[in-house]
Order: structure tokens, then sequence, then C-alpha cells
């Protein structure tokens, strides 16, 4: 049986090239206006699924929209997510967002006391990522797209924040930053999910070792394609 990976992100658009379309098989909308769908307009979850798809090619994909005008939503939307991601007996969910807000702490801890069937990647240096029970991920810009390394003084992955490489276009005017690396080593996870062994313990097993010191994480709430998008819910 496939694995099955939600992204959480802006959706995704089943005609771009790097999408392996016949293995997107499903997906909801989140927090969006009435009939909103799970096709992406703003490019970022399409970037980051078809990262992971290079990876694991084999695997079943949903697309969970949470993004719709910008790379901003709530809190709400993304638990709401989660929950089905649950619903749906996902085996992993991919999060290249985040939130700095130490507020939602409880609310991510109480989701994760219930979701033992759901592995989730996310960035190390946000909410959820940087709680036990979540594969945190950071970025490291020695790190080629074919790897990554694990950093067993701190439990934290470090993988590469380059997206899929568009002919023509210069890597550096490209999508890049943690959402990247949080996917590409979300699409690690899925390539060998499928063999025994709990997820995070057979990335451990495969990864070499590194004590590098992290890339710091930019701030949350910035909006540039380094940073993670947003899950911070408004001030009221």
């Amino acid at each position: 049986m496939s694995v099955r990976v939600a992204v959480i992100d802006s959706g995704v658009h089943v005609a771009h090239p790097h999408i392996l379309a016949s293995r997107v098989v499903g997906g909801a909308s989140f927090g969006g206006p009435p009939g909103a769908t799970y096709a992406d307009a703003l490019g970022h979850g399409t970037a980051v699924m078809a990262a992971i798809q290079e990876k694991a090619p084999e695997a079943e994909y949903y697309a969970l929209r949470v993004f719709h005008s910008a790379l901003r939503t709530r809190v709400e939307h993304l638990l709401e997510a989660l929950e089905w991601c649950l619903d749906n007996r996902i085996d992993i969910a991919n999060l290249s967002l985040g939130t700095a807000n130490p507020a939602h702490i409880p609310r991510f801890e109480t989701f994760l006391k219930r979701a033992d069937s759901l592995t989730i990647v996310a960035a190390a240096g946000s909410l959820p990522g940087s709680l036990p029970g979540v594969i945190g991920v950071e970025l490291d810009p020695d790190c080629g797209r074919d790897e990554y390394r694990y950093r067993a003084e701190t439990g934290v992955f470090a993988a590469s924040g380059y997206p899929r490489p568009i002919p023509g276009v210069p890597p550096e005017r490209n999508l890049q930053g943690i959402s990247f690396a949080v996917a590409n080593l979300t699409g690690f996870a899925a390539r060998i999910s499928s063999g025994a062994g709990e997820i995070r313990e057979s990335l451990i097993a495969e990864a070499p070792r590194s004590s590098a010191e992290p890339t710091p994480a930019p701030p949350a709430a910035e909006s540039s394609p380094s940073s993670v998008p947003n899950s911070e819910s408004p001030d009221p």
C-alpha cells in the first residue's frame, strides 16, 4: 500500500510539469471563501509538493489548502487540516509553515497526544516543528538536494533549501528557503516509510551525522522566499 502524504500549504496546480498528477488523489480547502478548492493560486504549495514527489513518486498525495490570497492563515485552519489528516489515515503531513507564537503550544500539544499514527514534518525553528513528536527540520546551505543530515546533539534534521530546479532559471532566482528544506526531508521520509520501523528512526539510521552549526530560522512573520509561511492567528 502506498504511503499517504498530505501537503498542507497553498494547494497544488496539478497541470504543472513538475507535478505527477496521477499521484494527486485528493485534497481539501480550509478557511477559504465559499466554494474554494485545493487548486493552487500562489505557487508555493505546488513547488513544495513537486520537491516531495521528486523523491517519492510512488506515494499518494493530498493537497490541503490553508493559504488562499497570501501565505498567511489562522492556526484554527491549520489544526482543521491536521484533523483531516487523522480522519483520512494520512501517514505523513508536510508543514512548510509555522508560527512563533507560544500561546499556541497547548493547542498543538493537545493534538499531538492524539496523533500517534501521523508523522508531521515541519520547520524546527517554529511551531509545531519545535515540539516533541514532530520531525523538526533546519536549513543547511551546504546540503545537496539528494541528501539530508541528522544532528544528534539537537535531535533535528537538516536539508537543502532548494526546490526542483527550473530549466533556464538560476537557483538564486527560484523559490528557496526553509519551506523546501522541510519538503525535501518529507520526500526522504516518504521514500523510506514503506520499510520496517518508525519513520523518524529510519531517517536517523540512514543519515550521516552532522555537528555543523544550524542556519538560524528567519522570523515566521516574514514573507520572503526564505522564511516560513505564517500560520499565525491575527492579534485580536
